[in-house]
């Protein structure tokens, strides 16, 4: 099951999950994983933690910077409206590996902590696998750094390991 934080405007327009440039990088680790992107949305649960397009990020009326790229984080209570439906979610899929893609799904998760410290690890959550993964939003700088690009490898080895094992 994978779960990211909230549909994107290209989502939200077109109902289908990690669509826009985000989903192409997505699925392109997925491709390293041994992943077609067609085979894994035919077998592979994909949710978010919320369930509706957050919007932009807002601007104070006077503030004079420009507004930050990407789409706003869901607020908390946004999230805490939305999370009956994710335990809903889990309770009838029943997955055995959990991916949340991005700090607002690996907090869901994992708790509060340094992406450096989560990355490339696989943990164990009542009874599941989680491996969590950083968003791939073109606008996640912490994407560029040499030692994100390891722990993006070593996710990638671990999911792939996990699929031989777990036959997903």
């Amino acid at each position: 099951m994978v779960v990211g934080q909230a549909p994107g405007v290209q989502e939200w327009g077109n109902g289908r999950p990690f669509s826009g440039p985000a989903g192409r990088r997505l699925f392109q680790w997925f491709g390293e994983a041994g992943w077609r992107e067609d085979e894994f949305r035919a077998t592979q649960y994909i949710t978010a933690i919320t369930k509706c397009y957050p919007g932009k990020p807002l601007r104070p009326a006077t503030s004079s910077k420009p507004q930050s790229h990407g789409d706003r984080v869901p607020s908390a209570a946004q999230r805490n409206l939305c999370a009956p439906f994710l335990e809903q979610e889990l309770e009838i899929i029943q997955p055995e590996l959990i991916l949340p893609i991005g700090r607002v799904a690996i907090n869901r998760f994992l708790g509060e902590g340094k992406l450096a410290n989560l990355i490339g690890d696989v943990f164990e959550r009542n009874g599941r696998l989680v491996l969590p993964f950083p968003h791939p939003s073109g606008a996640n700088v912490w994407l560029n750094r040499p030692e994100s690009k390891r722990l993006i490898e070593a996710a990638l080895h671990h999911l792939r390991q996990l699929k031989k094992g777990m036959q997903l």
